[in-house]
């Protein structure tokens, strides 16, 4: 075995051990876990059961809704229209949620009032909608068609307006994905900050106690550095791959035992017999479920967040491994931390910029800045990328890969000077001198 794959399994077999990263590796996941079903439990129904009164004064719907009860619905119906005032302050219609209004002409005005006492969510306003749709459809083959309702359905062409901005026609100013592509880059910088940390923590400790000159008798400087980098760098995939598999056995549960209401996955059945379009069944769907489980590409998302990861764990890993190497005690080095927290800082900065200002120059250029291309990259993957651009993404993982390898070999030069040098105070004269042998 090589001393640099030596120097590397010790690293990673020190990490590996830690109490603190044993910590983030169970509790980084949970958390996110709990934000994750806060924006569910805030999109999901409040109520388990919503008392309706359908106002349907001529009868047209015939006290029918739907062929089977809705648990989210409980629905009684009054051929009486009854005003807000009444509904709100009358004890009559006191245990009453929300009131929907069928007014005489409804089959040719397509206009429902529905009135709440609380606000509901959107949730909920989609799946009533649906269900008056579809009762109002039956309703329209009965008056108006000789086709049985399956059949109506079939050949049903509903008109769908797509709104497009004459200044935005892609669409890049909705910032839905793009938050999905901050959320990724945010998570790159939090990784990159916690385990440079590592790296400036575990060069400064082994230089303040002396351990690095019995490591500099068997190995040299570049070999001790590649296996410190390395052996973090490992730890740090391997945290991420247990935060993937936490994170996506929690989202499966989520989905399937504490809000199988939202997915909806009985009306996909429903769907197919009638020959109704996803389109209609999901129509009631919360908007964050459908992004969070029907339009995120994890796949492509996390094999770049990797590849974008590892790039940006080599070149700002070095940068911490030089101020490690070059300070002339481990309490020193904690003030030239500040710089590259505020590097990071820009960092995410130009993630958020990225996700309000898409496409323009500032983030052309700040996608190919290697201090800031990891977060800028991945807003830019989560909006997708034009016909022919996708090169972007590639050449500016290549310029951060050969930057990492450029800064790297710098880091070793003062990696190779500075680990011997103790009680000293940093002179960038010092550092100039060091780079020059």
């Amino acid at each position: 075995m090589s001393k640099t794959a030596i120097i590397t399994f010790r690293e990673l077999k020190e990490r590996l051990s830690s109490r603190s990263f044993i910590g983030m590796t169970v509790l980084g996941p949970l958390v996110v876990l709990a934000v994750i079903y806060l924006f569910l439990s805030m999109t999901a129904t409040e109520k388990s059961t919503w008392n309706v009164l359908i106002m349907d004064k001529n009868e047209l719907f015939e006290n029918k809704l739907q062929p089977k009860e809705d648990p989210l619905f409980a629905v009684d119906f009054i051929n009486a229209f009854v005003d807000y005032d009444e509904f709100a302050q009358n004890p009559q219609f006191e245990d009453y949620d929300l009131s929907v209004w069928i007014n005489e002409k409804v089959v040719s005005n397509k206009n429902v009032i529905v009135s709440y006492r609380e606000k509901p969510s959107e949730h909920v306003q989609r799946r009533l909608q649906y269900i008056v749709e579809r009762r109002l459809e039956e309703i329209m083959v009965q008056e108006f068609t000789d086709l049985k309702l399956q059949e109506f359905r079939a050949v049903k062409q509903p008109l769908q307006f797509t709104l497009k901005d004459a200044n935005d026609p892609k669409n890049k100013k909705a910032t839905q994905n793009g938050w999905v592509g901050f959320s990724f880059g945010s998570l790159i910088v939090l990784f990159l900050l916690t385990f440079g940390m590592t790296i400036l923590r575990g060069v400064a400790r082994e230089k303040s106690n002396r351990i690095v000159e019995l490591l500099l008798a068997s190995v040299n400087p570049r070999q001790l550095l590649t296996g410190k980098v390395f052996g973090i760098g490992i730890a740090a995939i391997i945290q991420f791959t247990i935060w993937s598999f936490i994170i996506a056995v929690g989202l499966w549960v989520m989905r399937t035992t504490l809000f199988p209401d939202l997915s909806d996955a009985s009306l996909v059945a429903e769907a197919a017999r009638q020959g109704v379009s996803e389109v209609d069944v999901y129509a009631n769907q919360s908007p964050f479920v459908e992004l969070l489980f029907d339009q995120i590409q994890y796949t492509n998302m996390i094999v770049f967040f990797v590849l974008f990861f590892l790039g940006g764990y080599l070149f700002y890993g070095a940068f911490f491994a030089m101020i490690g190497a070059s300070v002339g005690s481990e309490s020193d080095g904690q003030q030239f931390v500040i710089p590259m927290v505020f590097l990071l800082l820009l960092a995410l900065a130009s993630g958020y910029y990225a996700v309000l200002f898409p496409g323009s120059t500032a983030v052309e250029i700040l996608s190919f800045v290697p201090f800031t291309s990891p977060v800028v990259l991945m807003v830019d993957l989560a909006y997708g990328f034009g016909e022919g651009e996708s090169w972007k993404l590639y050449f500016s993982l290549f310029l951060l890969l050969l930057s990492a390898l450029g800064v790297f070999a710098l880091a070793a030069r003062i990696y190779k000077n500075g680990l011997l040098h103790f009680g000293h105070r940093l002179r960038l004269g010092q550092i100039m001198r060091w780079l020059k042998n």
